[in-house]
């Protein structure tokens, strides 16, 4: 199981936001620059966060993007279904109906994964972190 890069960009993403100054906007500039990654290929990946409503965009000379849900309340899964969504990990491809067994495990384990990321809030590691 692998999530993609922007999943990895998402996750440092929302890290830097909410360990920033809350309500002070953070330009796509910045937030590229931290991570290395091309401003063009975080604005969308800002955009699904965007979406999703854990973000929120500002416009203007002092715009960026700032976070939009309370800091406490964003979980490691709510950041990766914004950029991955809620599909299956697991598609069962010989035996689709609920009495397969494969599936059955599979399942039970993807949701204890989720339970797990939906409890693990972003905010735990805010004062991991130093920010410039």
């Amino acid at each position: 199981m692998k999530y993609s890069k922007a999943t990895d960009y998402a996750l440092h993403t929302m890290l830097f936001l909410v360990s920033a100054a809350p309500n002070k906007p953070i330009g796509v500039q910045t937030l590229a620059e931290r991570q290395g990654v091309s401003p063009t290929y975080l604005s969308k990946i800002l955009t699904k966060l965007v979406k999703a409503g854990l973000i929120e965009s500002a416009s203007g000379a002092n715009g960026g993007y700032r976070l939009k849900r309370k800091r406490e309340e964003i979980s490691f899964l709510d950041i990766i279904h914004a950029i991955e969504g809620t599909a299956s990990l697991f598609d069962c491809t010989l035996n689709h109906s609920s009495e397969c067994l494969i599936q059955r495990e599979m399942v039970e384990a993807e949701q204890q994964m989720e339970r797990y990321l939906q409890n693990r809030k972003i905010s735990e590691l805010a004062g991991k972190i130093t920010v410039d």
